[in-house]
């Protein structure tokens, strides 16, 4: 008997009566059925999300306006209605609004999947970064794992998405304040440098006029030393004047008593000439001298007489003039001193006109030495302020709006993906595939009988028997696969970079795992059966179908590089997704492994077959 017709006569059997045909064609379509309607379901949950019921409960009492110590006002706030709007406009969920107690409720009899609550003191906490008590402010996520493990975690990542719009529009809002700041600071930057350019003119100006001021004050000192030198030298000189005139008025008051004195005599002797003229005259008659002799006589008598008078003349001239000389002489002696005290005085004024006009002198040295340093510090002021300004940039306010909010959200991501699945069904459906390739070719092999005995009896090629009970469960499993491929790829709709490719990785993956069925059937039987749903259990874990296959305990990591549905999984990605179809190759090397592997050991137990028989084979299987 050949291979066909050995394939042929186990089709004849399981289409030998209507309800073997109902049977054959149940478990053909298992893995269309399983595969199919979990993908199905599955397609695309997160487009489903709008549909998820989710409380939105807002305490928030918000902040009122209020005017900061710069005289700004804000205006009343209330942050989690604005979020709570956004939410509901957004309609990434099925938001409602409710109160606290209807949001627990709801919880409770899972009519909300998870609850969203803003505390009262929201906005206000939002609003105290600008304080000096700032604080976190804080969303409440409420579950009920109860309902759903899943609804918890995606309420998870909807805080987090909501908390990150919310510190990005606080981010914004407060970056924005900081720049229009900082651009404000760098206005009174700006005049500041205008000022200090002022500034610093003016104190070259100063200085300038300060030195001039120098000059003119080293001038003074100079010839208020030369003055005061002066007035010195003149005030020794008038106190050596006023000396000699003392001495000069003292002698002349002494010529002067003595002129008196002589100017008396001579007074006194002129008055008295004429009593004696008489008294000559008289004695001379008494002694009977001559009337001529007398007259003669006092003729010569009236000459002495006469020069005295005239002598007396001018003794009592002279005598005025040297009362006059001694009276000038100590008016002069009077004056000397006056003149001598006021040169003392001029010298001890112009002293101290000396001494102010030096501390001017030095003053004003001191005044242009500080007024350069002040210079100096202006000039620096200035250039320290052009260069502050300098590294303040000038931007308009659409320059600071984007600036804002790319501080608030300084990062973008953008994807790039070698290989993309499309949607979560696509992502899922490699996994689910394969599984259903193994949970088909499982149930074939409930009704296929794995080798015809009646072979075994009648012929002696183990090769055409093993080839036999392969083909039949293969063929049939790679109908399987088609109508599999066929939901996916039509009815599903999922995107098929490589189609031949997937067909063929799944009819490959089918007709492999009908080898390693056969060969556990071959070799233990029913217990080989048992194995086969075991072994699926094992590679449902270990294939890395849903999580990456790093996340698995060490053992079943391990088993992840032995076991074939791996291998099925990551071909079909590489074909489904457009991947790198080296891999596929790899993986198909892999499976062809397992094949030939498993077809050997079957034929080498159907060889064992021919030869030997043994109890087991006389005894009921364990499972009918």
């Amino acid at each position: 008997m050949k291979i066909p017709q050995m394939i042929a006569a186990e089709f004849r059997r399981l289409t030998s009566t209507k309800m073997s045909v109902l049977a054959l064609l149940a478990l053909v379509a298992v893995p269309v059925l399983y595969g199919g309607l979990y993908l199905w379901a599955n397609q695309d949950p997160y487009a489903k999300f709008a549909e998820v019921p989710v409380a939105l409960v807002v305490e928030d009492e918000g902040v009122p306006a209020s005017t900061s110590a710069t005289g700004e006002t804000s205006e009343a706030r209330n942050v989690g209605e604005e979020i709570a709007g956004e939410l509901v406009a957004d309609g990434a969920f099925d938001w409602q609004r409710v109160s606290a107690e209807e949001a627990a409720a709801g919880l409770d009899d899972s009519s909300f999947d998870f609850a969203i609550t803003f505390p009262a003191d929201f906005s206000d906490a939002l609003a105290s970064v600008q304080t000096d008590a700032p604080r976190q402010a804080e969303i409440v996520l409420s579950t009920n794992d109860a309902n759903s493990y899943l609804a918890g975690t995606i309420g998870k990542q909807a805080v987090e998405k909501i908390r990150a719009t919310i510190a990005e529009k606080v981010g914004d809002e407060a970056a924005s304040t900081l720049l229009d700041s900082i651009s404000t600071i760098r206005g009174k930057l700006v005049e500041a440098a205008d000022g200090a350019a002022q500034l610093a003119d003016g104190a070259q100006q100063a200085v300038d006029g300060a030195a001039q001021l120098n000059a003119g004050a080293t001038q003074l000192a100079d010839g208020n030393a030369q003055l005061a030198s002066g007035t010195a030298q003149l005030a020794d000189g008038s106190a050596t004047l006023a000396d000699g005139a003392a001495q000069v008025a003292d002698g002349n008051a002494q010529l002067a008593a003595s002129a008196d004195r002589v100017g008396s005599a001579v007074a006194q002797a002129a008055a008295d000439v004429p009593q004696a003229r008489a008294d000559i005259e008289a004695a001379l008659q008494a002694q009977g001298v001559d009337q001529a002799t007398i007259d003669a006589v006092m003729a010569r008598l009236d000459v002495v007489g006469q020069a005295i008078t005239d002598g007396n003349d001018r003794v009592q001239q002279v005598v005025g003039d040297v009362d006059r000389l001694a009276a000038g002489s100590r008016q002069v002696a009077d004056g000397s001193a006056q003149l001598a005290a006021g040169a003392r005085t001029a010298a001890d004024g112009a002293a101290q006109a000396a001494a102010g006009a030096a501390q001017l002198r030095d003053g004003t040295a001191t005044l242009q030495t500080g007024l350069g340093a002040l210079e100096s510090g202006a000039v620096q002021l200035r250039d320290g302020l052009d260069a502050g300004v300098a590294q303040i940039p000038d931007s308009t306010q659409a320059t600071r709006d984007a600036q804002a909010s790319t501080i608030a959200d300084p990062i973008t991501l953008e994807t790039s993906s070698m290989a993309q699945a499309g949607n979560y069904g696509a992502g899922l459906a490699p996994f689910f595939a394969a599984l259903a390739g193994w949970i088909g070719i499982y149930a074939l092999f409930l009704i296929v009988k794995p080798i015809s005995r009646r072979a075994v009896t009648a012929l002696h090629s183990p090769i055409r028997i093993t080839l036999a009970g392969w083909l039949t469960p293969g063929l049939l499993g790679a109908v399987q696969m088609i109508g599999l491929y066929v939901v996916l790829a039509f009815t599903l709709g999922f995107q098929m970079h490589h189609p031949v490719g997937v067909v063929g990785t799944m009819v490959f993956a089918s007709v492999t795992y009908a080898a390693i069925i056969l060969a556990l059937n071959v070799w233990l039987g029913s217990v080989g059966q048992f194995l086969g749903l075991v072994l699926m259990v094992l590679q449902l874990v270990t294939a890395g179908g849903t999580f990456p296959w790093q996340t698995l305990p060490a053992p079943l990591a391990a088993l992840h590089h032995v076991l074939p549905m791996g291998y099925v999984v990551d071909a079909m990605r590489q074909f489904m997704y457009g991947g790198d179809l080296s891999r596929a190759a790899g993986d198909f090397g892999v499976l062809a492994i397992w094949l030939v592997g498993a077809l050997v050991l079957a034929a080498i137990g159907v060889t064992r077959m021919t030869h030997f028989r043994t109890l087991r084979d006389l005894q009921p299987s364990l499972i009918g």
